[in-house]
């Protein structure tokens, strides 16, 4: 089945079977590995992407679904100036130890940033990671960096989300 959507801002054409994971396309044809597959089965979030803006567990999406969309991986995300902010509050907080997971908790925080015009509450946050576990930090860490990234956002009179 002839499928075409957008990784990362580049155009794919691809045929593929269409039940064919999106997270392996990733990893396996765009040798994109910076997107993680832990549990496989869409409950910890380390395989996080954006589908056209909002958060998908692409270990759960058949290719066929990609069909007109665009994807963005941690790979595209780390090109932008939303990403410096974000990379340096998740540092300055702590929020990375092992960083299994923190390319999806990236991801979901582009997700929230952008759902919530660069304003989450503390809840919003919450809620927004709700899908994505990590064993290291604990979650403290990784909502006070997606608080600082907006608050740091504003200081700096940028509007990026």
């Amino acid at each position: 089945m002839a499928i075409s959507f957008t990784v990362n801002n580049k155009k794919i054409n691809t045929e593929l079977n269409p039940l064919t994971r999106l997270i392996d396309f990733l990893r396996d044809e765009l040798k994109l590995t910076g997107t993680k597959e832990g549990c496989g089965e869409g409950e910890c979030g380390a395989c996080a992407v954006l589908m056209n803006g909002k958060v998908v567990n692409s270990c759960l999406i058949p290719i066929a679904l990609c069909e007109g969309k665009e994807i963005l991986t941690i790979e595209g995300y780390t090109e932008t100036e939303k990403a410096k902010i974000v990379t340096k509050t998740f540092i300055d907080e702590g929020a990375v130890q092992c960083g299994f997971c923190t390319p999806g908790m990236v991801m979901s925080t582009e997700a929230i940033l952008n759902d919530t015009k660069g304003n989450p509450t503390e809840e919003e946050v919450r809620r927004g990671l709700s899908g994505n576990l990590c064993r290291c930090t604990g979650y403290d860490h990784i909502v006070n960096a997606v608080l600082r990234a907006s608050e740091m956002a504003s200081k700096e009179g940028k509007k990026l989300w």
